[in-house]
């Protein structure tokens, strides 16, 4: 059940395309909640709104803001006539009316029947969506030209303008356009499947390099299969599917309290020896010249990187200054509420594979 309650706009803490981030007054609490414009329409202060208070009443991660659900005392106007026949959040009351990449009317749908190969374009998927910008500046080091496009999965957050990162990339330049697949929605371009929106990225943005991943809001649950990103087992399938080449980021830390997750995470460990039937290409840095707990990390993922060796083409990759191009990324580097300071392997893994998929570009 969802709690409700009633707020009162008091001023505005942050704005990124899409999003407004308010503080409320919710019942004599100070409250930060996000709002979607497109869904909610423009707000602004001394407005009453409703809102979603569930995950911040029991202090998630995942999930654990306000959300305004709607103008309180007035309907927001209605949207321009727009083309497109798919829904997506289907059933839900914000479902989306969209336009598909792939749907018949789109002047894009012959890319898509019989689809010719991606004559072995990088595809690079990770696990965890604070991968994709410092994957974005591994291909960037060698590759400074090199047009890349990011394919949002919908195994996490469903609009894309819940992500920060994917809005300042954007802003940086770091990439030439989105696509948001599935249920998911918000993209420059949308799409149905993940294959369908590889295909996108590739035929309709012109992207040299493409990085699937989900959105912000990452689930696990301390089980062998129960993890969102299980499904990128199925995404890097997707990538063989459509004649592209799938490159896993594995995903890994040095700074993990949990067991499961130093070094190589378990999440990566079951993907790509248990849950992924075909052969691919897993860049990992070579060495990591760093303080001692990331040396122990890194020892420790090597020894379970071995389990990956015989079924995949792993590869040892120079990372020569990829350090100094993480740590003067436009976008700030985070996971798990983690600095690239206090947690280098993590990110040094994803550049890693932005590198090697850089110099595959000829």
């Amino acid at each position: 059940m969802m709690h409700w309650r009633y707020g009162l706009i008091m001023g505005v803490s942050r704005r990124w395309p899409g999003v407004d981030r308010f503080v409320l007054d919710v019942e004599g609490d100070e409250v930060l909640a996000i709002a979607y414009r497109d869904l909610v329409g423009e707000l602004k202060t001394g407005q009453r709104v409703m809102v979603n208070v569930t995950a911040l009443r029991r202090e998630l991660g995942t999930g654990g803001v306000a959300l305004i659900i709607a103008p309180a005392d007035e309907l927001p106007a209605d949207p321009p006539a727009g083309p497109g026949h798919i829904v997506k959040a289907r059933y839900l009351p914000v479902q989306q009316m969209i336009e598909a990449v792939e749907e018949q009317d789109s002047p894009h749908h012959d890319t898509f029947v019989d689809p010719e190969p991606l004559a072995e374009t990088p595809v690079v998927v990770c696990d965890l969506h604070s991968a994709v910008p410092a994957l974005a500046r591994g291909v960037q080091l060698v590759r400074p030209e090199a047009r890349i496009a990011y394919v949002m999965t919908d195994g996490a957050a469903l609009p894309l303008a819940f992500s920060l990162s994917a809005a300042m990339m954007a802003e940086a330049g770091m990439l030439c356009g989105t696509i948001t697949c599935g249920q998911a929605f918000g993209g420059d371009l949308e799409a149905t499947s993940v294959a369908n929106g590889i295909i996108a990225a590739r035929r309709v943005l012109g992207a040299d390099v493409v990085i699937v991943a989900q959105g912000p809001g990452n689930v696990g649950t301390g089980t062998d299969y129960g993890f969102s990103g299980l499904d990128t087992a199925w995404h890097l399938q997707q990538a063989a599917l459509v004649g592209a080449r799938p490159i896993a980021v594995v995903r890994a830390s040095s700074a993990d309290a949990r067991e499961r997750h130093f070094g190589l995470s378990h999440h990566s460990l079951t993907v790509l020896r248990d849950a992924c039937p075909i052969a691919l290409d897993i860049p990992v840095p070579r060495d990591v010249t760093a303080d001692s707990a990331t040396q122990r990390a890194f020892a420790a993922f090597g020894q379970n990187l071995a389990q990956l060796r015989g079924r995949h083409r792993v590869h040892d990759v120079d990372i020569t200054g990829l350090d100094e191009a993480l740590a003067d990324s436009p976008v700030a580097l985070r996971t798990m509420g983690r600095s690239y300071e206090e947690d280098r392997l993590s990110f040094l893994c994803a550049g890693a594979a932005g590198v090697w998929a850089g110099r595959q570009l000829g």
